[in-house]
Parts: C-alpha cells; sequence; structure tokens
C-alpha cells in the first residue's frame, strides 16, 4: 500500500506535536525537558554501544532505534519520547548495523537480546525503529528476524547499498511501514525511486508492507535540528509511527 500526503497548517514544536496529545501533562513536561533516566552502556562482547531509556514505570515493551549515519546525538529526543509512551527505548548507533567492518546483523541481535534482559523490558520480541542509514539496516537486518523482531518503521532508509533496491523486500518477514520524502536527494542514498521499486517487490510478494510518500519532504524532515524539517511531516510520520506499534508491539 502507497499513501502520498499533502501537508497543510503551521509547522509545530516537534515533542508538542508528538506528545500533548499522547500523554498525561506531567509526563508532557518531562519528555519536554529530556529523560534523566537514560542509561548509556559502551559496547563490548554483548553488543554494540547504547543508550537505554527506561519507561516511566515497571516494564516496557522494546523498541530499538537506529540512528542515522551521524550518530544518535539527532535521535535522543524521539527515543526519550518512545520511552514516555511506556516502552523501553534502546538507541544504537546506526553505522554498528548497517556495516561492512562489523556484523551488523549479529550485533542487532545481540542489542535486542541484551534488551530482553533488562529488568525494564516486558518479555517478548522487539520493534525496530530506523534512520536514513540505521533505516537501511532495518530492513535488510530486522525485518529479516522474525524470531527477535515484531515490525520494523523504516525512515527515509539508505537503499544505495545495493544495486537493485527491489531485492530488499525480498527479507521482509515482519510488517514494514516505511516512511519517505519525494524530494530526498541526500547522497543519492534514499531516492524516492528506490522506495517505489522497494513497494512494488513487497507487493508482488504480499508483504505486510506499507510505503508513505511525503511530496514536499527531503531527507532528515523529522528533525528539528535539520534544514529540511517540515512539522506537519513529522506530526503525521510520528503518528503512524505510533500506530504502528499499538499494533505490533503493543503496550501492556
Amino acid at each position: 500500500m502507497s499513501v502520498a500526503l499533502t501537508p497543510g497548517g503551521a509547522e509545530r514544536s516537534v515533542l508538542a506535536v508528538r506528545l500533548r496529545g499522547l500523554l498525561p501533562p506531567a509526563l508532557f513536561l518531562l519528555a519536554v525537558a529530556g529523560c534523566s533516566g537514560a542509561t548509556t552502556t559502551a559496547g563490548g562482547a554483548d553488543g554494540p554501544a547504547q543508550t537505554a531509556y527506561p519507561p516511566p514505570a515497571g516494564q516496557g515493551p522494546i523498541v530499538v532505534l537506529l540512528s542515522g549515519h551521524s550518530g544518535p546525538g539527532y535521535y535522543q529526543p524521539i527515543a526519550g519520547a518512545i520511552a514516555k509512551l511506556g516502552y523501553y527505548a534502546v538507541l544504537l548507533d546506526g553505522k554498528d548495523i548497517l556495516t561492512r567492518e562489523q556484523d551488523g546483523r549479529g550485533n542487532l541481535r545481540k542489542a535486542i537480546e541484551r534488551a530482553q534482559a533488562s529488568p525494564h523490558a516486558a518479555p517478548g520480541k522487539a520493534a525496530v525503529i530506523g534512520f536514513s542509514r540505521g533505516g537501511g539496516g532495518a530492513l535488510v537486518h530486522a525485518a529479516d528476524m522474525p524470531e527477535h523482531v515484531s515490525a520494523v518503521v523504516a525512515y527515509y532508509p539508505q537503499t544505495n547499498f545495493v544495486s537493485d533496491a527491489s531485492r530488499i523486500a525480498d527479507r521482509f518477514q515482519v510488517p514494514v511501514l516505511l516512511l519517505a520524502g519525494q524530494r530526498d536527494t541526500y547522497h543519492g542514498c534514499c531516492l524516492i525511486e528506490s522506495m517505489r521499486a522497494i513497494e512494488r517487490s513487497a507487493r508482488a510478494r504480499s508483504a505486510a508492507f506499507e510505503l508513505v510518500v511525503y511530496p514536499y519532504a527531503e531527507h532528515g524532515f523529522n528533525l528539528p535540528g535539520s534544514g529540511a524539517y517540515r512539522g506537519d511531516d513529522e506530526a503525521d510520520a510520528w503518528k503512524r509511527t505510533v500506530e504502528m506499534l499499538r499494533r505490533h508491539q503493543p503496550l501492556r
């Protein structure tokens, strides 16, 4: 399924859009201020470096976030917002997952298993959300790990590491939501033509897949610190991300 959206209305603050209608006022204020309970762990034998964000109380279903090439910094507010919804959020560097120098698939598996052992995590699989390079890693690794992963959301995923992007869909074994900008030409990594090719292949395989295209969006449209930020598109993408989690990685 493919959806194209035409934006409208004024751009709004990223966390205000995401959380004001989804969280009680106290948690909304905490999310805007940051997530003080986050814990950063160096990489080691049990998995790559990570920052973990516990839910406000008790245990939460696991959501693993994979950053873009720039590293986790841009994505910390998103991980914090996911945690405030009640999830146990784990933020990884996408370069540790989509990589030729390391065992990216093994790194993701170890990170999920480490998260599953946390006292903050509810038993079960992880949902995976990836951005740019991390989005490419989510498509080629997480979407092909049904024993560990319940669903994948990929924001403007990198696809130029293969000559034929349509082949990526051959790996899909879990539901996938792909969010793309029509005007994304960033280093040729994430072109809309590649997203369309993935969509055609996924449709031919009857995979559980949806492509949402934002007609005026460029790379990083959901990141307030980027020049490409579009508040309305970010708000819609966030709403769809939360709905994907609700369906496939529900709170308990």
